[in-house]
């Protein structure tokens, strides 16, 4: 019952990248319509050979490979996904099974953009409760399988990759490097952020989705940071949910984090959905621009309307 944390971290993106050109060449948009409005310069895009579960388990591996750890030494695999197009085997198993992993406890957790916070939790309480040794946290997204590409309202966002983090038990005596989460959801606005129908396309209502985020979202952020006893201006990073830069940077802004760096990989990878928060946090790690025990607040939120945070201690 010592707690958890997080051992190491790694990301993965797809080769191709699609710019703000590109979309303007497909759709009646340019380079300064979608900046102006959402922050986003470029994004990465899956080739039809690239399926969910390969993206997730190259970031698997290079997170395994940062922590030093073989698969076996695995016995819990929870990717947060909301695009795997099979229902079984589900993709933490094909995950498993493309690393090797023997016998582990394999599980999908779909809160659409809040999947990776809410699966880093629930691996957190696995660890502490004794249920699981060792765990990889994967968000893994091919966000171009469900987008209407003449759709330039919704095409302009999307991008695919992936984040994984190792989550394992703390020694004696060490402090908890994940705090407790804080999570919740609006059902009945859960139709703000879609992704359904046959076949299933992402569509949102936009200006809702913007209101509730820069408004009702701030103040559950504070939520976060009080359970975890880490005052706002004691943050060395924050990483949110990488939707939109015009959320993003109000959010953070009435957060009061004044001394963190903020993470911004929305500008180049895209909306990733529940891959955003890893893959951001894995490129801040890999950069130097925060290093091990820096207390960072992680905080998701999207479709369903749901949302789960909680402050973890840098690998």
């Amino acid at each position: 019952m010592n707690g958890s944390r997080i051992a190491a971290i790694g990301h993965y993106q797809p080769a191709r990248v699609l710019t703000n050109e590109d979309l303007a060449g497909m759709v009646d948009t340019s380079d300064e319509w979608i900046r102006s409005r959402v922050g986003i310069r470029t994004r990465h895009i899956a080739g039809a050979d690239e399926p969910v579960d390969e993206l997730a388990a190259h970031a698997a591996a290079k997170a395994l490979a940062a922590a030093g750890l073989a698969p076996g030494d695995i016995d819990l695999v929870l990717v947060a996904t909301s695009t795997a197009v099979d229902r079984s085997p589900n993709t933490a198993a094909r995950v498993a099974a493309r690393l090797g992993i023997p016998q582990p406890a394999a599980m999908d957790v779909n809160v659409v953009c809040a999947g990776f916070t809410h699966a880093l939790a629930t691996a957190d309480h696995a660890v502490r409760a004794g249920a699981a040794t060792r765990a990889l946290v994967i968000g893994a997204e091919k966000m171009s399988d469900v987008t209407d590409w003449t759709d330039r309202s919704t095409c302009v966002l999307v991008g695919d990759g992936a984040g994984a983090a190792v989550v394992e038990a703390c020694r004696p005596g060490e402090e908890a490097g994940i705090g407790p989460v804080l999570w919740g959801s609006v059902p009945e606005m859960g139709h703000a952020v879609r992704i359904e129908g046959t076949p299933p396309r992402f569509a949102q209502e936009g200006q809702s989705v913007y209101r509730w985020a820069t408004t009702r979202l701030p103040a559950i952020a504070r939520q976060a940071c009080e359970k975890a006893g880490v005052a706002p201006e004691d943050l060395a990073g924050v990483v949110l949910h990488q939707a939109n830069l015009r959320i993003i940077e109000p959010l953070a802004e009435k957060l009061g984090a004044v001394n963190a760096v903020i993470a911004r990989d929305v500008t180049e990878s895209g909306n990733t959905s529940a891959a955003s928060i890893p893959l951001a946090l894995s490129k801040l790690v890999e950069r130097g621009e925060l290093t091990g025990g820096d207390p960072v607040l992680l905080f998701g939120f999207g479709g369903n309307l749901s949302y789960a945070g909680q402050v973890v201690r840098c690998p």
